[in-house]
């Protein structure tokens, strides 16, 4: 029995002693097997190991400095689309191209088919028709050439008429054909014609038109 104990107590002075192989090591860290991902089909991995790795945060952290140009690229080139649709969609450009394309020297020099040079057309210049202001010009062809078309007009008071100041076309050498020595076609669109007379039995229903008349 003495001997038992006494075998058992050299022995785990032997296993405590460290070999002499292993001085000098570096302390070997408890390595674990790795989880595979779960596959389609498997279900949602319901449990973690709590002594996981966690991810870095330098690598993991969203740069703004690298995404924020791109994004505001993005918006003013998305911006500047919708303000030139706005114009481009306007019935100013329309009445213009249409008067354009009426006008017997733009017919001359550009020939027929007028209409915007470019595919998706760029209408540079003002447009306020709010505060009265309009200054635009745009590109335009025909069968024979190609010119630039400028329109501008005012509103001298706040419940005045638009009046029209310059109407030209610019030609491919510079020349500057000027469209409104044959006369303003604009002035019936904003209403500036003669006004009807109006008779005087018209004029008294005039002013009770909208009103109930009481029986006398």
């Amino acid at each position: 029995m003495l001997s038992r104990i006494t075998q058992r107590m050299a022995l785990k002075r032997a296993l405590a002693r460290p070999s002499p192989c292993a001085k000098g090591r570096a302390p070997q860290t408890q390595r674990r097997s790795l989880t595979s991902a779960p596959r389609p089909g498997d279900g949602p991995l319901m449990e973690r190991r709590a002594d996981r790795e966690l991810p870095d945060v330098q690598t993991s952290r969203f740069r703004w400095s690298r995404t924020f140009p791109i994004f505001f690229g993005i918006v003013a080139a998305t911006s500047i689309a919708i303000f030139n649709y706005q114009k481009l969609s306007s019935p100013v450009v329309e009445s213009t191209l249409y008067a354009l394309r009426t006008n017997p020297r733009a017919r001359e020099y550009l020939g027929d088919e007028i209409y915007f040079k470019a595919q998706i057309p760029w209408i540079s210049g003002e447009m306020n028709q709010l505060h009265g202001r309009i200054d635009i010009k745009f590109n335009v062809k025909g069968t024979k050439r190609t010119g630039v078309m400028r329109f501008a007009s005012f509103r001298p008071t706040p419940r005045g008429m638009f009046e029209t100041t310059e109407w030209s076309l610019e030609t491919e050498d510079g020349k500057v054909i000027d469209l409104l020595e044959e006369g303003d076609p604009f002035r019936a669109i904003n209403g500036r014609g003669p006004e009807p007379e109006l008779d005087l039995d018209d004029a008294e229903d005039a002013k009770v038109r909208g009103f109930r008349q009481m029986p006398k």
